[in-house]
């Protein structure tokens, strides 16, 4: 698969793109402290301003999509993909994160407070759901289609190079790596869009242009587009994944203090909205200076052949892959964890955690494995956060909140949060099969019209709810 779009580069740019590499790669060859917990979450040492840094930079790795949807929609692009985050990201904050971190003295994982809560089969449950949800895919096609842009390569060596690349510093170095690597990338990232929304305001006109532009629809400047009330509300039921998002869950296990990390999300939340406005005015120059697009995820890296000189179009660049590398590597480690210690290390029974980091690392290659397989059999940016969404919500969304309620009673019991756990993700995974079978991937036909987290939730809540009921709680909690 070709892009059909090369990117002319300066050798300034590739002196930038190259100090930028050279970078990533010192970072990773730094000799670190090798116990579990510094390797897993910095010793739980994130003060605010790399809290928020972190957490911001790695939330925003869908930077082509955005540019993508942005080119197709318009407005309603954020409307509807960043309203709904900022929503449940201040939920988080608010309600909590404060538990999340509060009750962290033991725990790194989403799995590991399923198994608190809970109990191991349930735990292992959610450890297979949240690899499948933290593996990188679309980060990995994102970054092998920036590199095949960059350096013409067929898409699959790519997509190689930038996962290589990607997790050789996380690979020694661990999280405090990552959280090192993200606090240049949160700069990069707003010092690329700022300067090409800038640049474009500048030359362009303002946002006059933009409005009286032939090239972009008039819907494309309405909140709602050619969305309905319905179709924006699906992307608020998607957004809950804020809820139940292994990044959000990590980060606030390795914060500072729990007043760090609720205070730090909200700090990000206002980040996001300053960022989106920049994706967003950049998304619709794309629009109306490059009509008629073959790919519209290119629209990005096409705007930036067509305006920015040399210099700043390696900066772009630079900022177009940083908040791209910072997910994919974020994810890929949480799916690492994930592997290594809610897996391997639970399954085998280790009695103590010191080879967790080593599991973690047999982790990162099976993680990557997996985001590549998923990369070539998907590539379609939108498509697998809408698939993996749905599937993943009903799945972990109600145990998850539960372990965390302020009283047992809203607890249910082990036994039916494993079977909410699993009836939730297979009827929407079954939901969806059945719309692909029948519509295809672009446009299934779901029964009734529902879109397959509804049925997932309703079935995941039945369960749920039959484990708070007293006559069936006690005896399936002392069994």
């Amino acid at each position: 698969m070709n892009p059909g779009l090369r990117a002319a580069f300066h050798p300034v740019d590739w002196l930038l793109l190259g100090v930028y590499v050279l970078f990533l790669v010192a970072v990773g060859f730094r000799k670190r402290q090798e116990d579990t917990e510094g390797y897993l979450i910095a010793n739980r040492s994130l003060g605010i301003p790399v809290f928020v840094a972190t957490l911001v930079a790695t939330w925003y790795g869908g930077i082509l999509g955005a540019g993508q949807f942005v080119y197709d929609s318009g407005l309603v692009a954020w409307v509807s993909n960043g309203v709904p985050y900022y929503v449940f990201a201040v939920i988080f904050a608010l309600v909590l994160a404060r538990r999340v971190r509060g009750g962290a003295a033991h725990l790194y994982t989403i799995p590991d407070k399923l198994a608190q809560a809970y109990d191991r089969k349930t735990a292992l449950l959610g450890a297979c759901f949240a690899f499948f949800y933290a593996a990188p895919a679309t980060y990995v096609l994102m970054t092998g289609t920036l590199l095949q842009i960059l350096f013409g390569w067929p898409r699959l060596i790519a997509m190689l190079v930038g996962i290589v690349f990607s997790i050789v510093y996380v690979f020694k170095g661990g999280f405090l790596s990552d959280v090192r690597v993200n606090t240049l990338q949160f700069v990069l990232m707003f010092t690329g869009f700022l300067t090409v929304t800038a640049l474009c305001l500048t030359r362009f006109g303002g946002l006059a242009f933009l409005v009286h532009s032939p090239n972009i629809p008039p819907a494309h400047l309405h909140p709602m587009g050619t969305y309905t009330v319905a179709g924006v509300a699906v992307w608020f039921f998607i957004a809950l994944t804020t809820l139940a998002d292994p990044g959000f869950h990590q980060r606030c296990y390795a914060a500072r203090s729990p007043r760090t990390a609720a205070v730090g999300i909200l700090m990000a939340v206002l980040c996001w909205i300053l960022f989106d406005a920049l994706t967003t005015t950049t998304g619709l120059f794309a629009r109306a200076l490059l009509p008629g697009l073959p790919d519209s995820m290119l629209a990005f890296p096409a705007l930036a052949e067509r305006v920015l000189p040399p210099g700043l179009k390696g900066m772009f660049y630079i900022g177009m892959l940083a908040p791209v590398m910072a997910s994919l590597v974020s994810y890929t480690f949480i799916a690492a964890v994930t592997v290594g210690r809610d897996l391997v290390w639970r399954l085998r029974g280790d009695p103590d955690e010191s080879r967790v980091p080593l599991y973690t690392r047999w982790g990162l290659i099976a993680a990557t494995a997996f985001a590549l397989f998923i990369a070539v059999a998907l590539p379609n940016i939108v498509l697998q956060w809408y698939t993996f969404g749905s599937v993943f919500v009903p799945g972990m969304l109600l145990p998850l909140l539960g372990a965390y309620a302020s009283s047992p009673r809203w607890k249910t019991a082990p036994h039916f949060a494993f079977l909410s756990m699993l009836t939730g993700a297979g009827v929407a995974l079954g939901w969806l099969i059945w719309g692909w079978r029948h519509g295809g991937l672009d446009t299934p036909r779901f029964p009734l019209g529902w879109q397959p987290m509804f049925p997932g939730l309703l079935a995941a809540a039945l369960f749920y709810a039959l484990g708070l009921l007293p006559g069936l709680r006690k005896p399936l909690s002392a069994s």
